[in-house]
This record gives C-alpha cells, structure tokens and sequence, in this order.
C-alpha cells in the first residue's frame, strides 16, 4: 500500500505546529497503525529527519496512550478499539490519512502527536481510591457478598483505560464519561461506600478545575470509547453527587 500521511508536527508545547506531508510505500494491510508509524519513523531517521512523535506502551489495547485522532476520528475508522489496535486493512491503496493529536484545553500539546493527560492522573489522585485501615492480615475481598449485577457492572465501568477518547470526541471537552467510570466503579461496591460522598465530590471539583467542559448527553463519547463504557456510569455519578449533598 501507498498512502499520504498528513500529520501535526509541533515541535514543544510553546511551539506553534502545523501539518506536514508524508509519504509511505509498502505498506502492509495487516500492520497496526503504530507499526506503519514506525516504518515513517525509520525513513525519516535514515534521512536525518526529526522522526514523528506519538505515545504508545503496550500495543495491547490496555494502556491507552495510543491516543491519536485519525480522519477526524479518535483511535481511527473502527470500534470498540485502541489505535495500536487499529490494522492497515482499513484503509485503501493511495488513501490521503490525516493524523492529529487530541485536541483539548485540558490535554495541551507536548510534542507532536503527544498530549499531556495528566489531568486524568489529578482527577483520580483526588478521590478515585478506597482507604480502608487494616490491623494484621488484610481482610479477603470474597468474605463481602456482592450482587452479580453490582459486581459487574462496577467491573464494566472498571474497564475505562483512561485514553482520552471521550474528551477528544465530546464537542465540549467533557471528561464526564471517564469520571462517571471512576466514580461507578467504587460507588457499585460496598467498600467504596464509606467514602462514597467525599469522592464524587472530590473528583468533580478537580474534574472542574482542570478546565474540562460540561455534558451535553449527545453521546459521542460512548460511542468512540475503546472499551465501550456506558452513558449510565454519568447518570449513575450525578445521582451520587445529588445523594452526597443531603448527607
């Protein structure tokens, strides 16, 4: 495969970036994108070329720095995906590829196509955590019943890799998907309860001043979310933050 790549270069964070032209040969369809990067990369070192930077760590769908926007698209033209897991097949000989970062206040520009999420680290330092003092052993987690359906859904909202792609879709910068995911995932279980009203508290004040924007319902962060997390989780964390101001 051929393809012209058109990518944002953007050389530090003070920098002012712009689109620059690439072209690749050989492409494979069954390379994942990162790999076709790679092969960009090893072209541009071999011409004395400043190679491309993009995040990436485990190439497994489980990390979630892989955070690209791909044809106005994060993580590219498919579902339920990370871009490591995005492959060449879904694209065609002589395709034009348009590649961004994550475009949000609250995600600036490092380099390239590197954005600092950071943000997603103060948020969950903020209350995203269970503080239970033990004396001697620690108590065994399958000695508190839990209902199925509790258990699995908090294992469903547990599955939020914190990529981004719900703040890079929302046309408001929202972060309320991953904050609703963080939030369910305790407030299911009985061991986030004690702390239950202090962290959607918590978590939303620093979701607030990190300059992420409100949600509008339209549902395109669900939508484009690589594991697939529900709506509800933001339902489910508004109720808790109506439930902690009458406690």
């Amino acid at each position: 495969m051929k393809l012209k790549l058109k990518i944002w270069r953007q050389k530090n964070s003070t920098s002012k970036g712009s689109i620059v032209n690439y072209n690749v040969d050989n492409i494979s369809p069954d390379m994942s994108f990162l790999e076709m990067l790679d092969v960009l990369n090893s072209t541009l070192i071999k011409n004395d070329e400043s190679p491309v930077s993009f995040d990436h760590d485990c190439r497994e769908g489980i990390c979630g720095s892989c955070s690209l926007y791909i044809n106005g698209q994060a993580h590219g033209p498919d579902r339920a995906i990370t871009t490591c897991q995005l492959h060449m097949r879904k694209f065609k000989d002589g395709d034009t590829i348009y590649i961004e970062p994550f475009r949000a206040t609250s995600f600036p520009v490092i380099k390239d196509l590197v954005v600092d999420r950071s943000a997603f680290d103060r948020i969950q330092h903020a209350g995203g955590y269970i503080s239970v003092n033990t004396s001697g052993n620690t108590q065994d987690a399958n000695s508190i019943p839990i209902n199925k359906t509790d258990a699995d859904s908090a294992f469903d909202a547990a599955t939020c890799i914190g990529c981004g792609a719900c703040v890079a879709t929302c046309k408001n910068s929202s972060a309320m998907l991953f904050v609703g995911a963080k939030v369910s995932q305790y407030a299911l279980l009985p061991q986030g309860k004690v702390e239950a009203a202090d962290r959607v508290v918590k978590m939303i004040d620093q979701m607030d001043l990190e300059g992420f924007g409100n949600c509008s319902n339209t549902g395109a962060c669900e939508v484009e979310c690589p594991k697939g997390i529900s709506l509800d989780n933001i339902a489910r964390m508004n109720r808790e933050l109506m439930k902690s101001k009458v406690l």
